[in-house]
């Protein structure tokens, strides 16, 4: 067996147990919070009509240390509980690029100013990006799931709420859920996994292809070729780095000091910020994993932003630093 196909086959392998682990680990996160924060509590946070959700949606972010494809149950979480279509996309677009974590290993790595660089074009595309796409429309092309449930079951009169007593989950008001909110009445957690694992077993398909595809890349696509079409002399390297870095599944954390090594060997620092928006801002799993969510048309539009973002800070990286 080649190393390259043991490379494939150990990042498959790795990847597979992570990325399940934090797909059903903050569906149950979410699951949790959403039985004790009100869906329209989180809808007035984040409401498209009001300018602070695209900044709490921001903040929320950059304080979640999620990689790209680990923001996808949130982002399922916040579309149940019908969250602003703007914030929610400054949270998709914000999450891997903002946290803690990987600011502070671009401060150690490259110093205050491309920091700052990469801060300010994250945040800003992520709020500039966030805002467009509602006043475009783009909310039309979220896939509502089929089986959601009816917004009678949800007002302040509902049968789980304590103080009606009274009420029932019976009637043409609750129909054939009646089964389940029976279930959430006698216990806030009950029926919670059951969810999860539902929601975990409908993605599981387009996680496994996406971890395939992705696996086959970092086993066999060699650093080399980044260096040759990245390189300082190409007057195309940054749009070129953050096209290929898109396709990669590299966590932030991961990719910082491979493109250290790439400075180091001679690489420009706008074509290497370009390359760790590109890699940690999208990847090829998480496209796969929204086709479950977004049409073929907010998909594009995700990537869209997202390699504009990455020429963003690469031009301003080449002019200011």
């Amino acid at each position: 067996m080649s190393s390259q196909l043991q490379d494939a086959l150990g990042m498959f392998a790795f990847l597979a147990a992570e990325l399940s682990a934090l797909f059903l680990g903050i569906s149950l996160l979410v699951g949790v919070l959403q039985r004790h924060i009100p869906p329209a509590k989180v809808e007035a946070l984040l409401s498209s009509s009001r300018r602070r959700g695209y900044f709490l949606a921001a903040g929320l972010g950059a304080i979640t240390p999620f990689c790209s494809c680990s923001t996808i149950p949130m982002l399922k979480g916040l579309i149940r509980a019908r969250a602003g279509f703007g914030p929610m996309m400054v949270f998709l677009f914000a999450s891997p690029l903002l946290n803690p974590i990987i600011v502070v290993l671009m401060v150690a790595t490259f110093g205050f100013t491309l920091t700052g660089i990469y801060v300010s074009a994250a945040l800003g595309v992520s709020l500039g990006a966030g805002w467009l796409l509602q006043k475009l429309g783009f909310d039309r092309h979220i896939r509502h799931e089929k089986n959601e449930n009816t917004a009678g079951c949800e007002t302040t009169t509902s049968p789980c709420n304590a103080k009606s007593k009274t009420a029932n989950c019976g009637g043409s008001e609750c129909g054939s859920h009646q089964a389940t909110d029976s279930a959430h009445c006698n216990s806030r957690y009950r029926g919670l996994w059951r969810e999860i694992w539902s929601d975990f077993v409908d993605v599981l398909p387009y996680l496994l292809v996406g971890i395939a595809i992705g696996s086959m890349i970092y086993g066999f696509i060699p650093t080399a070729l980044l260096e040759q079409y990245a390189g300082p002399d190409n007057p195309l390297a940054i749009p070129v780095a953050a096209v290929i870095g898109v396709p990669l599944y590299v966590r932030a954390e991961a990719v910082i000091p491979l493109a250290a090594a790439l400075m180091a060997k001679g690489v420009g620092a706008g074509t290497v910020l370009a390359l760790i928006i590109g890699s940690a801002g999208a990847s090829l799993t998480e496209l796969i994993l929204l086709r479950s969510l977004f049409t073929l048309k907010l998909l594009a539009a995700f990537v869209t932003v997202i390699i504009a973002m990455a020429m963003i800070a690469g031009y301003a990286t080449f002019l200011f630093y």
